[in-house]
């Protein structure tokens, strides 16, 4: 078959490609727009994604610091409440009658319990203070610093002088 083609027939045909192209030119813009801004978008949803996940690293190590600190913490509180708990059994156990305590006086007032003579004497000296000379018949008010025992009275429920001074006979009385 043969077909015999005019000039208008190819003018309209010309026409007709260049209309076309433009469409074609202008779909194409359109694309490489659409597909510039989809890039920019994946750019910014990764360096988005890329800075939560140092962020979690981050976060998690904290967390991680933080559960470290918090079980030592714990394992710390659990072994002084296990010495708490031995301290107040050996308290319970002890027998009070005939405890001493040793109390460092200053001027005569009551300055520091201590359970043990020999803990006296060391905090003091290190402290300075010369508090175990002999004891005297002055009286504890006149003595700038004194040790003296007390000892618990199962009578009175409380402690006493382990060594009473002498009583003084009143308005020359004998």
């Amino acid at each position: 078959m043969i077909r015999i083609v005019t000039t208008p027939r190819l003018e309209s045909l010309e026409c007709a490609s260049r209309t076309a192209r433009d469409q074609v030119r202008e779909v194409a813009g359109s694309a490489n727009e659409a597909f510039g801004e989809h890039i920019r978008e994946l750019y910014a949803l990764t360096d988005r994604a890329e800075r939560a996940e140092a962020t979690t690293s981050e976060v998690a190590a904290i967390l991680k610091r933080a559960m470290e600190e918090l079980a030592a913490a714990q394992k710390e509180l659990l072994l002084t409440d296990i010495e708490i708990r031995r301290l107040r059994q050996e308290l319970e156990s002890e027998r009070l009658e005939g405890r001493t305590l040793t109390v460092l006086l200053h001027h005569g007032e009551p300055h520091t319990v201590y359970r043990y003579r020999e803990d006296a004497y060391a905090d003091t000296a290190t402290h300075g203070v010369d508090a175990w000379g002999p004891a005297s018949e002055r009286p504890a008010a006149d003595v700038q610093w004194r040790c003296e025992a007390f000892i618990y009275d199962a009578a009175s429920n409380g402690f006493r002088r382990a060594f009473m001074p002498a009583p003084e006979p009143i308005g020359g009385g004998a």
